[in-house]
């Protein structure tokens, strides 16, 4: 057996979506037991540049790309599989993933979010909610990287929502 520590992380980045009422939208996880929520996160492909593997991700996991990015987390943020998901999630290949993570602003319509264009499914169904309340939902194994990061992506929302809301609505 391949020792878990031996293994890399796989480059990842992580959306924190928030609308013009600075709501976090989170979505419930198909593929986990127990009523999983999350923001979406995805894959860096080779050759991808974080920036646009947020937006194609944005784009395969909820069905839009209306958004725009307004924040940057600095550096990345790396967490470990769960022992018994090493290998077998993620293909079996990574220990774990290193997110780099944005923030940006939601700039469609509710009615713009689509679930179901990805087959399967990633997510289920989906909230618009205060950020502090993601904390109240079930993280599944990812709940003390939300705890580390939730009130420093709002920082960095509330920092960049002003000048965001006024040029989106003009």
């Amino acid at each position: 057996m391949t020792d878990p520590m031996t293994l890399p992380y796989r480059p990842n980045v992580g959306i924190a979506l928030f609308n013009r009422d600075g709501k976090l939208f989170i979505a419930r996880r198909t593929d986990l037991p127990g009523d999983v929520w999350q923001c979406p996160q995805g894959g860096i492909d080779e050759g991808e540049t974080p920036q646009v593997a947020a937006l194609r991700e944005m784009g395969e996991e909820i069905g839009t790309k209306n958004a725009r990015i307004l924040a940057e987390r600095s550096g990345w943020l790396s967490y470990d599989l769960p022992s018994d998901l090493i290998g077998k999630a993620l293909g079996g290949r990574f220990r774990g993933q290193t997110q780099k993570w944005f923030v940006m602003g939601y700039e469609g319509q509710d009615s713009d979010i689509r679930l179901d264009l990805q087959d399967p499914p990633e997510f289920d169904a989906w909230e618009w909610v205060e950020p502090q309340a993601v904390l109240k939902r079930n993280l599944g194994f990812k709940k003390a990287l939300y705890a580390a990061l939730i009130p420093e992506l709002a920082a960095l929302f509330q920092a960049a929502a002003r000048d965001w809301v006024r040029t989106s609505r003009a």
